[in-house]
């Protein structure tokens, strides 16, 4: 949950419908904006190649919206490609045609950590500035690295709340999006330390990779159902697993007997979430994370490095831990506050 100094409040103006834009505010109350937040201004124009795992994602689609609003702010210029599905060959040659074009910096959330390596360094090599966001690669590949939140402090949030329906008991299974993403590896890493440590009547019984596919992700759903009938609880780690674990447990008519709790929009959850099928959702403003990845990208592009506790326009207060920036905590959607989110 936010702190109480950070209260993120959501305004409409539009809704997306196909290839429509969704345009909203992120409006936000920090005690700490007192102090000077004028428009960062960038040195000079830059072109910054940003790449998603998948452009057909509602979540990515929102991730654009903030960065395309934070090149408008700054004056930078921005080419948002990748491929439609999360394919870590296409996410490669996405990034050797940006390459190819000399941008300043390319920011990258990276479908397989280890892959993207060999073509990260030969943006390097060219001169280019890299980071990621949303999901890793291994260190070397970049020099920053924009994260949501805390991954341990994600990891055990999602236990303790498939904990608090299994009543501390039971069989349960992670339904993830790529298994080489870094991001959801790390996640998963902390989801069982927080179960060795703090539940030792849970156990996991399998995790089943979707590809961030929502139709695999359901398939997946329901085999993991059939396959485990004592199975009392679903962990999905990636903005599609959960709606179409939720989906699944409505048409096996297992809503109730199978807890479901994982990351995704309130837009996707908010039919499951009144009906009941689910009791929570957890994620961060999408939006947010694409406007302060831009900030941050032209800021290094202006010999600036991000320090802990700088409060950025639009996004907040933010945390350094290494060569890594927090956004900030976690945030549950349930069917009481479901409304006051439209994204």
């Amino acid at each position: 949950m936010w702190s109480a100094a950070l209260l993120l409040l959501i305004a409409i103006v539009g809704c997306r419908s196909g290839d429509a834009a969704v345009k909203y505010d992120v409006i936000y109350s920090n005690e700490k904006e007192t102090q000077s937040q004028t428009d960062p201004v960038a040195q000079e124009t830059y072109t910054i190649g940003m790449v998603p795992k998948a452009t057909e994602n509602s979540y990515f689609n929102l991730v654009e919206d903030g960065a395309r609003e934070a090149a408008a702010d700054l004056g930078a210029n921005l080419l948002y490609e990748g491929a439609p599905v999360a394919d870590t060959g296409q996410q490669i040659r996405v990034i050797r045609s940006l390459i190819s074009r000399k941008v300043d910096l390319i920011a990258v959330s990276a479908n397989d950590s280890a892959k993207l390596l060999p073509v990260l360094r030969e943006a390097k090599q060219s001169g280019i500035r890299v980071i990621t966001w949303d999901s890793d690669t291994e260190r070397e590949g970049r020099e920053l690295f924009v994260n949501m939140v805390d991954p341990e402090t994600l990891g055990r949030h999602l236990l303790d709340a498939l904990a608090m329906q299994m009543n501390e008991t039971g069989q349960y299974a992670i339904l993830a999006g790529a298994s080489t993403a870094s991001n959801m590896n790390e996640w998963m890493k902390w989801i069982k330390v927080q179960n060795a440590q703090y539940y030792p009547d849970m156990k996991l019984v399998e995790t089943a990779a979707a590809n961030d596919d929502p139709q695999l992700a359901y398939t997946e759903a329901i085999r993991l159902m059939e396959k485990y009938p004592d199975l009392a609880g679903i962990i999905g780690t990636s903005s599609v697993a959960l709606p179409a674990a939720a989906k699944a447990l409505e048409d096996k008519h297992q809503a109730g007997s199978i807890h479901a709790v994982g990351l995704s929009t309130p837009n996707l959850m908010r039919e499951y979430l009144k009906n009941g099928t689910v009791k929570n959702a957890t994620l961060w403003s999408p939006k947010r994370l694409g406007y302060l990845t831009i900030v941050l990208a032209v800021n290094l592009l202006d010999g600036q490095t991000p320090v802990n506790g700088q409060v950025v326009r639009n996004v907040g207060e933010i945390r350094v831990k290494g060569d890594s920036v927090i956004m900030g905590e976690p945030l549950d959607f349930t069917k009481d506050n479901v409304d006051e989110y439209v994204f």
